[in-house]
């Protein structure tokens, strides 16, 4: 449901001060856990061994729409994933700022405000 009109600008400036509070650390992707084999031949990983890991990668669509990704070193996946839980707050936080722009441009048409 839609904000009434009366309380719409606070609800506006707050969500622009969150946005631009959680732009400075959003990160796109999803983090998963992986578990690799390394290139030493012998190592226990090639065989009945458990492999290497876990190690964090995150994954993300790409501007040409192929799946990309990176693996995280241990030092960065604190911010990588507070980063990314940034993004999806960040997200939520757009789609309801867009109602409320969504909302205002038609009540404003309704009532023939310019």
């Amino acid at each position: 449901m839609a904000p009434k009109s009366s309380a719409r600008p606070e609800r506006r400036a707050k969500l622009l001060a969150q946005i631009a509070a959680l732009a400075d650390v959003a990160v796109f992707g999803t983090a998963t856990k992986t578990f690799r084999t390394c290139g030493t031949p012998g190592c226990r990983c090639h065989g009945a061994g458990p492999k290497h890991g876990p190690h964090m990668y995150v994954s993300f669509r790409g501007a040409e729409g192929k799946t990309a990704g990176y693996y995280v070193p241990e030092a960065a996946q604190p911010r990588i994933r507070e980063g990314i839980e940034a993004w999806h707050k960040l997200q939520s936080c757009l789609r309801e700022l867009a109602e409320i722009n969504r909302t205002g441009a038609l009540d404003e048409a309704r009532s023939g405000k310019p």
